[in-house]
């Protein structure tokens, strides 16, 4: 992709700030984002026909100087598209105003609205994309750093919002990087093979060109940095639905992230606590994980939208009646409320803060009853594993019904035929953890694998 200069300065401000975006994305998908891509497309238009001799240099040189962003006006010719549909239409009166007659001859030669649309989409989506990949590659560094850090941190695993056998963070924090870098890749990939120019003329045949080969596609693609298609899309939207959905894979991985921080810092459980706001403004107490709420704020709305470009691929014949129209707000929120999220989940990661002691004392809640599976499987080589398992849960009903530790219900369960010894290293959460620290080590290792630390 070719350098542009950045919309910063023109990004939205609103009641809701910075809240659920990230600016450096909005800037990429604001107004002045959109009008930028179009006209991009018409300077690239001008050029690859002058190129190919089917306008004048000289037409081109002036349609290229007319092409100033700060001549046009995103509400001016937002006012101007209700006789349209599409802002395009204004945009190229407006144009055509900067020129002389030689060079109107050289503005939006040959394409239609909906080409200046959805090639502006694929830039917006392609520069948005930057800052949105470089947020979620520090995500998963700061889920990287967290996992190495916090390997062999014991914590209790919960299936079903229950205890159920003891793990690692470092083992949480590896599912969420494996998760986090997954899905970049898939996004990623969708940046770099699927973002594609759209030059097709009125019906998808370039008829109005002078270009029996194709060509001009492949030129415009190159001076845009976009892929050529290999036939016009105008009613193939699988572009646009692949990206939708691998914004909405990252929302997804993104918001569980997010709601495992929020669970873990309910003051019962205590376990981790964000490191930066958190006030109420009614109980001074308080210590809200509002990073973790304001990511999964804007992972609940991503779905909907996914849905909605996902609505808009049937479409009728060679143009469709709406559908397409209906892509231009959804693609722009979704990139923004999915760079809101990459930035509050960076923000929230690398401020957590980690209690590996709470993690351990909230182990011993159940008084060992977690670690009874361990306690079946040492049985199991004595008296077979269906019996262990039936013996077993028999003590355990026991220990809970009278408020025993497991430890004291199975040393006086003459049945169960274990040592003090051996009952105490069943019941040792760090013995029964499998694999964790091994999985930890390849999420790290395909971490690195990527080029990154």
């Amino acid at each position: 992709m070719k350098p542009s200069s950045s919309t910063s300065d023109h990004a939205p401000r609103s009641l809701w700030g910075n809240l659920f975006t990230d600016p450096d994305v909005e800037a990429e998908v604001c107004d002045r984002a959109w009008l930028r891509a179009m006209l991009d497309f018409e300077r690239a238009l001008a050029i690859v026909q002058a190129r190919a001799g089917l306008v004048s240099e000289e037409a081109a040189r002036m349609v290229v100087t007319a092409i100033d962003v700060g001549r046009y006006d995103p509400v001016v010719l937002g006012e101007g598209a209700l006789t349209s549909g599409t802002p395009v239409v204004p945009l190229v009166r407006a144009i055509g105003e900067h020129v002389t007659a030689e060079g109107r001859a050289a503005v939006h030669n040959g394409a239609t609205s909906q080409d200046v649309l959805d090639t502006a989409m694929s830039l917006v989506a392609h520069r948005a994309l930057g800052p949105l990949l470089a947020g979620l590659r520090g995500v998963a560094d700061e889920c990287a750093r967290l996992a190495a850090r916090h390997r062999d941190t014991l914590i209790a695993g919960r299936t079903l919002a229950q205890h159920a056998l003891p793990t690692t963070f470092g083992l949480k924090c590896a599912g969420w990087l494996v998760a986090v870098d997954e899905a970049g890749d898939a996004l990623d990939r969708v940046r770099g093979t699927r973002l594609a120019v759209q030059f097709g003329g009125a019906a998808g045949t370039l008829a109005a060109v002078a270009d029996p080969r194709g060509a001009l596609v492949d030129q415009l693609a190159a001076e845009l940095g976009l892929v050529a298609p290999i036939v016009p899309w105008h009613t193939d939207r699988t572009r646009v639905a692949e990206l939708a959905c691998a914004l909405g894979e990252v929302s997804g991985v993104l918001g569980k992230i997010a709601q495992d921080v929020v669970l873990l810092a309910q003051t019962e459980v205590g376990e981790v606590t964000e490191g930066a706001g958190g006030t109420s403004s009614a109980m001074p107490h308080k210590h809200n994980p509002v990073r973790s709420v304001l990511v999964t704020a804007c992972a609940r709305r991503v779905p909907g939208l996914v849905a909605s470009a996902l609505s808009a691929m049937p479409q009728e014949h060679e143009r469709a009646a709406g559908a397409w129209h209906s892509e231009w707000h959804t693609v722009s929120e979704l990139l923004s409320l999915v760079g809101g999220a990459v930035r509050g989940t960076r923000e929230l990661l690398s401020g957590l803060r980690v209690d590996a002691d709470r993690m351990r004392r909230n182990l011993e809640l159940t008084g060992g009853l977690l670690m009874a599976e361990n306690v079946a499987v040492r049985l199991a080589a004595r008296i077979g594993r269906s019996e262990a398992q039936d013996l077993v849960a028999e003590v355990c009903r026991t220990a809970a019904a009278a408020g025993l530790p497991l430890r004291e219900a199975l040393l006086a369960d003459l049945r169960i035929g274990l040592s003090e010894k051996e009952v105490d290293d069943a019941l040792d959460p760090a013995g029964y953890l499998g694999c964790a620290g091994e999985f930890v080590d390849r999420a790290l290792a395909a971490h690195r694998g990527r080029g990154r630390p």
